[in-house]
């Protein structure tokens, strides 16, 4: 594997930045955020790479320039309280504990959410809490949230995410089937969701009920 911090400016700069990624701040996250701590020993070397990583669990670790969209489209802000539905990895819940004051993960797959803990906390990370749970019934105690991140594709929109944006809130999801999905960006406005269509997108689905 290449040295990880000239890895990491190279995928900022060909992937993202030569994307038309701009969000300083996001940019800034994803050069500290060390991405191949986060990938399995076997697919390190390809932790840079343009491309989804498997994890386990018939899951996987997002294409870097999907996640940077992801998180631009957010505009999240220091004072920000974040959901994210969908630990996978623990890498973009690392970021968002970068741009974040709070954030709050689901995980259905127990054995992800303990890897995730685990590297998170070797990372120093201290703004994060990871539940094991149903993510699409959000966090009802917790909420509301300035913003929901959901990292699985949904047939529609949970009720119960959009129940838990405060006003103001934004919301980025993949929705749509197995074989054709959309990111679709929302923010509450006024008490009503108001939705742009995003970027086409390949996600694993989003399963309804824990491990």
């Amino acid at each position: 594997m290449p040295d990880p911090i000239t890895a990491r400016t190279r995928m900022v700069d060909s992937q993202l930045r030569a994307r038309g990624i701009s969000d300083q701040r996001v940019l800034d996250a994803m050069l500290r955020v060390p991405r191949h701590e986060f990938v399995p020993e076997p697919y390190r070397a390809q932790a840079y790479e343009d491309h989804p990583v498997p994890i386990g669990d018939d899951q996987t670790i997002s294409q870097p320039y999907v996640v940077a969209v992801m998180l631009e489209s957010l505009q999240l802000t220091p004072n920000d309280t974040v959901l994210e539905v969908g630990t996978g990895s623990g890498y973009v819940t690392a970021l968002l504990s970068e741009l974040a004051a709070q954030v709050f993960s689901v995980e259905r797959h127990s054995a992800l959410a303990d890897n995730a803990r685990r590297i998170i906390a070797a990372l120093g990370y201290t703004n994060v809490r990871i539940f094991i749970g149903d993510g699409t019934l959000g966090l009802a105690a917790i909420a509301p949230f300035d913003a929901i991140l959901v990292s699985a594709a949904a047939l529609r929109v949970p009720p119960a995410l959009m129940s838990q944006l405060r006003e103001g809130g934004r919301m980025i999801i993949p929705v749509g089937s197995p074989n054709s999905q959309q990111l679709q960006f929302i923010r509450m406005c006024s008490g009503q969701p108001v939705v742009s269509l995003r970027e086409p997108v390949r996600f694993v689905p989003l399963i309804s009920n824990p491990e």
